[in-house]
């Protein structure tokens, strides 16, 4: 079956997750996490890919990013996976893949979404059992979101920016985002969207995208389907 085109708008927010291959680690000390970001960064420069929010697991990625051009985010994610597979392979004596397959994504429409997935992103250690508080983890961007730690790799969303007129009272009204659950509901509805490629937004968002661009509403995935735990947990060892 052809592998189905992403759903890429210049301008527009997407969540991209990459997993490792077999749910098997794709970093293992502090250098591999600080390296990935090197790159990320440089090459979110050369691609012209704002990266608004990241986690960095065990055994997958989560980024929050807005391409300027149509095939910007792939070519970012080709060459990063490039450059990190290299590397991880020399300095583990290993050969062969290390990602599992594409990486999945999803556009995010409007404020309620991008800021959703800004916490979902950075919720991810403790939704897995790593951290107690989002603070706590070191290999995300919710310490430079939320308190105003340095980070050099990230670019302000608009929604995030509208979160307040100056630093201050934008990282107040940040961190009261995460006083409150992610709902059970928008939890899936994100998770969907991304495994499956589709917009995440209203559903007339959704569908007028959608049949715009010749697509079906909600698409599946080809292959055999997946687990049921794969689309209900968010623990490390599952990859989501």
């Amino acid at each position: 079956m052809a592998r189905q085109l992403r759903l890429v708008l210049p301008g527009v927010a997407l969540h991209v997750i990459q997993r490792g291959n077999n749910r098997q680690p794709c970093f293992r000390r502090d250098g591999d996490y600080l390296l990935y970001l090197l790159h990320l960064r440089e090459l979110a420069v050369k691609h012209c890919c704002a990266v608004h929010a990241y986690c960095l697991m065990p055994n997958h990625v989560h980024l929050l990013m807005t391409p300027s051009a149509e095939d910007a985010l792939a070519a970012l994610m080709r060459n990063l996976g490039q450059r990190y597979v290299q590397y991880f392979n020399r300095a583990y004596g290993r050969s062969g893949t290390l990602w599992e397959g594409r990486y999945r994504s999803c556009i995010a429409e409007s404020a309620r979404y991008v800021l959703a997935c800004y916490r979902y992103t950075e919720l991810n250690p403790v939704r897995a059992g790593l951290a107690v508080a989002p603070e706590n983890y070191l290999w995300s961007s919710y310490r430079a979101n939320a308190e105003g730690g340095e980070d050099r790799l990230l670019t302000a969303h608009l929604e995030y920016l509208g979160l307040g007129q100056d630093c201050i009272s934008r990282r107040r009204a940040y961190r009261g985002l995460f006083d409150v659950i992610l709902e059970p509901s928008l939890l899936a509805r994100i998770r969907e969207a991304t495994n499956g490629g589709y917009p995440l937004g209203s559903e007339t968002f959704k569908s007028g995208l959608m049949l715009a661009r010749g697509r079906k509403l909600a698409p599946g995935r080809p292959g055999r389907p997946a687990k049921k735990q794969e689309s209900e947990n968010d623990s490390f060892e599952i990859g989501l």
